[in-house]
């Protein structure tokens, strides 16, 4: 199915004919189903608080939104800033072939992370506080100003691209100052993503020994860093399958030997870190801490290494194995650091704490929207395959070819 709507007044060009288009597939209803759901329970907690809608409480203040929406989101959106690291200030030309698609889901994941944040702090309706109290000594403070910014600057980085079909007389002012926006766009996720991990090595004594460190900033930079080949793989598989678009092995393969080094410098850190504390009696305990830490470093961190370095790297299937290993070691520690870590210390107060089933349903809500707007962009943009459409002739060919189908 087709919607097609023609409207819109260009900046700077007469009124022109703009097509709009969204499939409507069996997967697209069921992910409109999931976020009408989301939506409703997030009207519910926004009027009756967070009591009505989870299962959070003094013990434990922090709980599955924090855990996914945030700390999660956060890290798996961090493939942006470091493909534009990649691409543009390193000058590795190959890869421009994945930088706006990687771009579009980290600027997704961002703002499936603000909205996060909106919902799960507890006056909600004084989120704009931040903005006019200056409490510079708070942690906290500098994640949600950074946030904030970077999520805004992907914004204008993506008009870029929007203003390729819509309110084209902006397009080149916007192209100009992109330089400007990338350097911004790389430097600020530097901070935020270190900074999580410094709200959890403020935790001392709180924290289980196996996930504390005074490593903690640099490890969350660097797993944000690594994971973005991870997402990418994954990403560009699905979309793949979704819009007969395949990736250059060569392009993923390159991604998985840069994510491998910097795995191997997190491993190295680790191991060091590890030494330091003289906690290796800790990680072979094999009690719940310790399995959980070496299934996160074994199969998370170990085994993509391997891959990335070896002739699996070469093919489909060992990346893909890549993607998915990467992206679950990540999201392990993320939890393991939220609950595992300081289960043991919330737990001697009286504390328990499981998600309700509308904490489950609003994070997958959230991403629903997230992959529904990822589809309609990519269906109605330059995104996937755009290397020939900077003059606009791309578009234009796009135009004709829907307009002879639509016929």
């Amino acid at each position: 199915m087709e919607i097609v709507t023609t409207f819109v007044r260009q900046a700077g060009v007469k009124l022109t004919n703009v097509r709009w288009r969204f499939r409507i597939t069996p997967m697209r209803l069921v992910f409109m189903a999931i976020s009408a759901a989301a939506i409703a329970v997030i009207l519910v907690r926004f009027i009756l608080g967070l009591g009505a809608a989870t299962n959070l409480n003094d013990q434990w203040p922090w709980g599955l939104w924090i855990a996914f929406d945030v700390l999660l989101g956060v890290a798996l959106a961090g493939g942006g800033y470091g493909t534009c690291l990649i691409v543009y200030v390193l000058r590795r030309d190959k890869f421009y072939a994945i930088a706006r698609s990687t771009m579009l889901t980290s600027l997704l994941g961002y703002i499936v992370v603000v909205l996060g944040l909106l919902i799960e702090v507890g006056q909600w309706f004084n989120f704009w506080r931040p903005y006019v109290s200056w409490g510079h000594a708070s942690v906290l403070f500098e994640v949600f100003w950074c946030v904030s910014c970077y999520t805004v600057i992907q914004i204008l980085e993506f008009c870029e691209v929007a203003t390729e079909k819509v309110f084209k007389g902006l397009h080149k002012y916007l192209k100009k100052a992109m330089p400007v926006l990338l350097i911004i766009g790389i430097t600020l996720p530097t901070l935020h993503q270190s900074s999580l991990g410094e709200l959890f090595y403020l935790m001392v004594g709180k924290e289980n020994l196996l996930w504390w460190s005074v490593f903690l900033p640099p490890f969350f930079l660097l797993s944000s860093f690594f994971v973005g080949a991870g997402m990418i793989i994954i990403e560009s598989t699905l979309a793949g399958k979704a819009f007969d678009h395949k990736v250059d092995i060569s392009v993923l393969r390159g991604l998985t030997r840069i994510s491998g080094a910097a795995m191997l410098l997190y491993l190295i850190l680790k191991i060091v870190d590890i030494a330091v504390k003289g906690t290796f009696a800790n990680v072979f305990a094999f009690d719940l801490p310790s399995v959980m830490f070496l299934i996160e470093l074994v199969f998370g961190v170990i085994i993509p290494i391997i891959i990335a370095f070896s002739s699996l790297s070469g093919t489909r299937k060992g990346l893909i194995w890549f993607g998915i290993l990467d992206v679950a070691g990540v999201v392990l520690n993320r939890f393991d650091v939220v609950f595992t870590g300081m289960g043991k210390y919330l737990n001697q107060y009286g504390g328990h704490y499981f998600p309700a089933w509308t904490e489950i349903i609003v994070s997958l809500g959230l991403v629903s929207i997230a992959c529904l707007a990822y589809l309609f962009i990519v269906e109605n943009f330059s995104i996937i395959d755009h290397q020939g459409s900077e003059s606009g002739e791309g578009l234009m060919t796009e135009d004709i070819n829907y307009a002879s189908t639509a016929k």
